[in-house]
Formats: C-alpha cells, structure tokens, sequence
C-alpha cells in the first residue's frame, strides 16, 4: 500500500473552478485507475480555501501510473492558476482499521 495527503490552499476567487477541475479528474480517476484505492477529496471545516486529498494506492506503481495518466496531467498542469499553495505527505501506515495490506 502506497499512500498520501495532499493540502491545498486556493486563491479566493478560485475555488469553484479548482472544485470542478477536481470533479473532472475523480471521474478519470474512477474510471481508469483500479490501482487508486481510494481518491476522496475534502473541504475543511472553517477554511473555506482549503481542500485536502487522502489518496491510497495498491502500491507504488499505481502510484506511478496515477501520475502518468492524462486527466492526472491535467490537473498538475492546471492547478497553479488555482492555487495558492499546497503541501505533499507521503505516509507510512501504523495502526489503522479498513486500509488493504500488501502481501509481504
């Protein structure tokens, strides 16, 4: 299991279209990606110009692919006109309950 969060933080007049860049790339990302266990993006609580993605891979190569495909592309490539700024954590799972076990 490879896994991630992702924190963005919008420029004010920017969130309704970076929600809807968002919208477009969870569709290709459903309907490409069987390696992205799961993709759930969210708004925060009192910051209504942050977003944060929780984002679960069956490995690190699903990873990779994630990366390679067209609508993932897009999003890198258009997100900047949206964005303020964003941070990446790359995480290592300790306890949890539901997250998929890689066979060791």
């Amino acid at each position: 299991m490879f896994a991630l969060v992702v924190r963005f933080n919008l420029h004010a007049e920017a969130t309704a279209a970076f929600d809807e860049l968002v919208a477009e790339t969870v569709k290709g990302i459903i309907e490409h990606e069987p390696g992205t266990l799961v993709y759930a993006t969210h708004t925060v609580e009192g910051e209504p110009l942050a977003r944060v993605f929780y984002e679960v891979y069956a490995d690190r190569a699903a990873f990779e692919e994630h990366e390679r495909q067209p609508h993932t592309k897009h999003f890198l490539s258009k997100r900047e006109e949206f964005v303020d700024s964003f941070r990446v954590e790359f995480l290592s799972p300790a306890s949890d309950k539901g997250l998929p076990r890689s066979a060791s």
